[in-house]
């Protein structure tokens, strides 16, 4: 166990993981910490439903290559909590001790003196200290749920406001349709600050134009102001600066080309880079755990079909299904192999939204309870979900039950390729029993 586990299990335990958006006990709880959210470096404040991750990273790729010490926000974690917390140093950054960790939470519940709030709240508190008191030069600040009343959302002026694709999720806490969702999330945008949104549906757009207009604050737009396409095997990225000729993003699926471009003119938008080739650096240097990930090596690789494929994605919403099956679509053109899906997903998601992408490309579905969740599932019910997305589904009760069935029952010609899918947390699980956790 980590060393830091008892301490985040005990403020658990004292502050649920309870979905509560307000900034008012986060402004609290940073006032008696003496304000460390003023004290950050330069940060680039990223929103969205899918892409935020990825986004992410091609930033912090591209602020490492270009010589700059970057801090790093984002959640949720895989296996480790240390995973969110990333600090900036000469090497690319270093994700936060168990023992530094372990010293700030018990600092920030002290200051926090026992008042309501949040899990993710006093977690962000804490990464605000260690932001503040570690010297950097850049911070990537990832929102958690939302945007205007997100714990994040205290930073008064960043360099730059990111929105990534908006998509339905999250609609109990941030309204039914995407315009509503698309509202909430520009709630970062702030006065005065380019803002750079991915191509959004008409709805979202509109929302986004509106709260930039009230702002003040330049709207850099994709398909409007920007645009990135694949030519030739290669990146090619236009906007008002001129034409960038880059190497197509490591990450797969054709849908990295919007977070590509989402973070190029991110960068070009606040004159993040003193070398324009650290650009190339987001592109091949990029590297974002648990999304379209294949593992080559581990303890479950070796319990699959001989010559099997596995790959992991923990996107769960229906946009992020089309995205996937559009990326598993791309490597059945490229390599033609039978394809299995091994899913779990939380209550709170649209499984048969999900699922309807995969119709027609995928052999069969074993579903499974996510691990460790009282907001799973069951596997039987997701079972059900998939059959009603016309899938062939059955549920199981493991991953590891999944693999050895299809060891057992299962005869292909090629070697199948297998995609374990729905959730993050489920993709975590799989990490650390294959043994190849984030590091």
């Amino acid at each position: 166990m980590d060393a830091a586990s008892p301490i985040l299990e005990r403020i658990a335990a004292l502050h649920p993981k309870r979905i509560d958006l307000s900034l008012g006990r986060i402004e609290r709880l940073l006032e008696a910490l003496g304000h460390p959210e003023r004290a950050l470096p330069p940060t680039v404040h990223v929103a969205g439903t899918n892409g935020k991750g990825s986004v992410t990273a091609m930033l912090r790729a591209m602020l490492n290559a270009d010589g700059k010490r970057t801090h790093v926000y984002t959640s949720p974690h895989l296996v480790r909590f240390n995973e969110r917390i990333r600090l900036g140093d000469d090497s690319g950054g270093t994700l936060v001790t168990d023992e530094a960790l372990t010293e700030v939470l018990a600092r920030v519940e002290d200051a926090n003196a026992g008042e309501p709030i949040t899990f993710f709240e006093i977690t962000t508190a804490a990464a605000f200290v260690l932001f503040a008191e570690h010297p950097a030069d850049a911070l990537v600040l990832e929102v958690g749920l939302g945007g205007r009343l997100d714990a994040t959302n205290v930073v008064e002026r960043p360099v730059a406001s990111v929105i990534t694709t908006i998509g339905l999720d999250h609609q109990a806490f941030l309204g039914p349709t995407v315009g509503e969702i698309a509202a909430e999330k520009a709630g970062i945008i702030k006065r005065g600050v380019p803002v750079v949104s991915a191509p959004q549906r008409a709805e979202a757009a509109a929302a986004i134009e509106r709260q930039a207009a009230r702002r003040g604050a330049t709207l850099h737009l994709g398909g409007e102001d920007w645009a990135v396409a694949e030519e030739n095997g290669r990146l090619v990225f236009q906007d008002g600066d001129g034409l960038a000729d880059l190497p197509l993003p490591r990450l797969p699926g054709r849908h990295q080309l919007v977070n590509a471009g989402t973070a190029i003119a991110t960068a070009r938008a606040a004159k993040l880079l003193a070398r324009p080739a650290s650009l190339e650096a987001g592109m091949t240097e990029v590297d974002w755990p648990g999304r379209m990930q294949r593992l080559v090596r581990g303890r479950l690789v070796d319990e699959a079909p001989p010559g099997a494929e596995i790959w992991l994605d923990g996107g769960h919403n229906p946009d992020a299904g089309e995205v996937v099956a559009s990326a598993l679509a791309d490597l059945e053109e490229r390599v033609s192999r039978p394809l299995f899906l091994i899913a779990g997903m939380l209550s709170t998601k649209d499984p048969e939204g999900y699922f309807r992408h995969f119709a027609g490309i995928v052999r069969h579905v074993f579903t499974v309870r996510v691990p460790n969740s009282d907001a799973a599932i069951e596997a039987g019910a997701l079972a059900e979900a998939a059959g009603a997305a016309d899938l062939s589904a059955e549920p199981v009760a493991s991953v590891r039950t999944a693999l050895r069935l299809l060891s057992e029952n299962w005869r292909f010609e090629p070697s199948p390729r297998i995609l374990v899918c729905g959730s993050l947390y489920l993709v975590g699980d799989v990490l650390s029993q294959n043994g190849t956790p984030p590091q």
